[in-house]
């Protein structure tokens, strides 16, 4: 049986299952086919990370499972999937700190970068002229493994950087990570290695034919396939991956009676080769001088595609373990190694059609249909056009051969179009005037390149804001995501944020894929956001320009959310993080009749619209305010903000003259530039700002 036959039949097996849950005799008489059916979505899911059923209707057969065992307990078997034990399917993974914090590397962009850091490590040394060992930067995921008395003992993601997952038995199945090494031949007792685990391009590419003959949707990039096969729950999978991984430097060691001296970076790499590990000892090169660094750098770049591997830079290191030390580091990255990160990688494309969707403002957002393309490992189909401008600007029209890149190998970008290539038939794209869901004339602000529809109640804006009201930021309701909204409003159940609580759970339980535990499961998500924080739902109800920061602010200003009605433009303007803008925006919502009705509906309903004052913490930054932009390295932006408001200080959501501090990471954007032209604004950098709350 192939594997498509097998989806089809796991599928209608458990289907029937489902519709028969009721009927003790013919599940006793089928369990262990039952259980087959849980094993193979179980592999699905856990193994192949594409699961062919919702999480309910698996729980569903799980729970059918397991009462029946309960019930008849002569039934269970050792191998069933109630019984499962150890760490085959686990669902976390334990944390483990790192021996030596694995810090970030600073980014160089161009041969300017390279030459200014080359400048700085010359005067921080006292040399003037050094030796780099150049290496390739593996695009895959990073590892720390340790080695205590030449065994291997240990293995971790790199996590915060702090600490990062226990995955030392998914590690183990690659056959490039040695089970033990002869340190102790160098007086080596305990060692910390760091590394990228990876595919090269060739098993990446029979990996996903083998995904296609079987039906099934190939891997995105082999970046993420490396991630994500670290991370499987199944140790034994890993090793049919074909995973490899290179180890590239040494971050601790601690000796027992003697210490082998290695004077450079690249003795201990050819040290680590010979202790049967994948270094790059080949891949390396010593070069004296930025000058031939640089040419050595675009010459690397230019032959990328014929590497075997996916790389995304190459990474510049002082030689001399001597220098090394003595240049030291920063909080967050070495002095003496740069990363010099190549181009933005790109491919042409013709485009096929453009559709236009609908955001829960109103936003009417063109998205072109390309035909798909691989950039950077990643299959291409589908791109923001942003608005009518930016196709005007690009001279953008249907049949044309584009330009495309996923700027940062990340966010799929038209570069431009090539009108010298067009054949006469291409069309120009025609911007709606009238919306696409419910005809409505569109309309555009002045001060604004985007178009939308005016008519709060079309359909396409209401799915989109009761998507929103149930996210993860918002009212948190788990089980009725974006599937389960759209469906429901098809069937008639909801027709607005209120009608989410008058769900008609009888006719639920009577679908298919709905059981008794799925639906109750459903309501208690539900029931439990009534009593979320007002913050939250002022978040959850999509007024445009309110985000969580501007929704707390709102929810600290009064007792009741219908205060905010009797408050006019001028008097939300004194509150934090509110401009002209988004005053406005908020008069508007609460003024509008269907808003207020709708609101005083919710309480009616249960919803908790009284706010609970959070009480200001007493600390160093007592009555400051604080934004973040960019990246941050060494923390989560959450945990960052945390911090302020746990010393006294405030979050604002925008630049403003009310704004004292500006935080800013890796990529900062136009945060930063219209921040320098406040003069009463402090730009802080992340190690300034950690100084600060010291």
């Amino acid at each position: 049986m192939h594997i498509s036959e097998d989806n089809r039949f796991f599928q209608e097996k458990g289907k029937l299952f489902s519709e028969k849950a009721s009927d003790i005799a013919f599940i006793k008489e089928n369990i262990e086919v039952l259980r087959d059916v849980i094993r193979f979505n179980e592999r699905r899911y856990y193994v192949m990370n594409d699961p062919l059923i919702a999480d309910f209707e698996f729980d569903t057969l799980y729970d059918l499972l397991k009462k029946t065992e309960e019930s008849y307990p002569a039934l269970i078997t050792t191998d069933s999937p109630t019984q499962r034990v150890g760490p085959g399917f686990t669902k976390q993974f334990n944390t483990v700190q790192h021996l030596v914090p694995m810090l970030s590397l600073e980014n160089s962009y161009n041969a300017s970068d390279l030459i200014e850091w080359d400048r700085k490590a010359q005067e921080l040394s006292g040399m003037d002229t050094l030796n780099y060992c150049v290496e390739p930067k593996f695009d895959g995921a990073s590892i720390s493994i340790i080695y205590e008395n030449d065994q291997y003992v240990r293995g971790a993601t790199r996590g915060d950087g702090i600490a990062g997952e226990d995955i030392t038995l998914n590690l183990k199945q690659i056959k490039s990570i040695p089970l033990s090494a002869a340190f102790s031949t160098y007086g080596i007792q305990q060692i910390e290695l760091r590394g990228e685990v990876l595919i090269n391009k060739e098993n990446f590419k029979k990996f996903n034919e083998q995904l296609a003959e079987q039906s099934l949707p190939p891997l995105a990039n082999p970046r993420n396939a490396a991630s994500g096969s670290l991370r499987m729950k199944d140790a034994g999978m890993v090793g049919k991956r074909n995973l490899e991984a290179f180890i590239y430097h040494i971050a601790y060691v601690h000796y027992a009676n003697h210490k082998s001296e290695i004077s450079s970076h690249s003795k201990s790499l050819e040290m680590l080769w010979e202790l049967g590990f994948r270094s790059p000892v080949n891949e390396k090169k010593i070069i004296t001088g930025i000058d031939k660094v640089i040419q050595f750098c675009a010459e690397y770049e230019a032959q990328r595609d014929n590497l075997p591997y996916e790389i995304d830079g190459l990474v510049i290191k002082v030689n001399e373990l001597a220098l090394q030390d003595k240049l030291g580091m920063t909080t967050h990255h070495p002095r003496w190694a740069i990363a010099y990160k190549f181009k933005a990688r790109q491919a042409t494309s013709k485009l096929l059609q453009v559709e236009f969707q609908i955001g829960r403002t109103g936003s009417i957002t063109p998205v072109a249909k390309i035909q798909p393309v691989p950039i950077g490992g990643v299959m291409v189909a589908s791109i923001s056009l942003h608005n009518e401008d930016f196709i005007q600007e690009k001279d953008i029209r249907i049949g044309d051969t584009l330009l495309v890149e996923r700027a940062g190998d990340v966010i799929p970008y038209i570069v431009k179009s090539f009108p010298e290539l067009r054949q006469g038939d291409e069309m120009e794209i025609n911007f709606p005037s009238h919306c696409p869901f419910c005809s409505a004339a569109l309309i555009k602000q002045q001060e604004e390149a985007v178009w939308r529809c005016p008519n709060y109640q079309c359909a396409a804006q209401v799915v989109e804001r009761m998507i929103h009201f149930t996210s993860k930021d918002a009212m948190d309701i788990r089980g009725l995501g974006d599937a389960n909204i759209r469906k429901f409003h098809e069937l008639g159940w909801l027709k607005d944020i209120p009608s989410m609580y008058e769900l008609p759970y009888d006719k639920m339980m009577q679908m298919e894929g709905f059981g008794a535990r799925s639906v109750e499961n459903l309501k208690e998500a539900i029931e439990k956001s009534k009593s979320q924080p007002l913050y939250r739902l002022i978040n959850a109800l999509g007024i445009r320009y309110v985000g969580e920061t501007t929704a707390k602010a709102l929810a600290q200003q009064v007792n009741h959310l219908l205060d905010l009605q009797k408050m006019n433009r001028e008097e939300l303007q004194k509150i934090d993080d509110v401009g002209v803008k988004v005053a406005e925006s908020i008069y508007q919502f609460f003024s509008t009749t269907e808003n207020s009705e709708m609101l005083n509906k919710l309480e009616a309903l249960g919803l908790q619209l009284h706010s609970i004052k959070k009480q200001t913490a007493e600390g160093t930054l007592n009555g400051k305010s604080f934004l973040f932009t960019g990246s941050l390295l060494k923390m989560k932006r959450a945990e960052a903000e945390e911090l302020v408001e746990a010393n006294g200080g405030k979050i604002l959501s925008g630049v403003s003259s009310k704004l004292d501090y500006l935080i800013v990471g890796e990529d900062a954007g136009s945060k930063l530039e219209k921040a320098k032209k406040i003069a009463s604004i402090q730009i802080l950098s992340e190690d300034d700002f950690i100084q600060l709350i010291k």
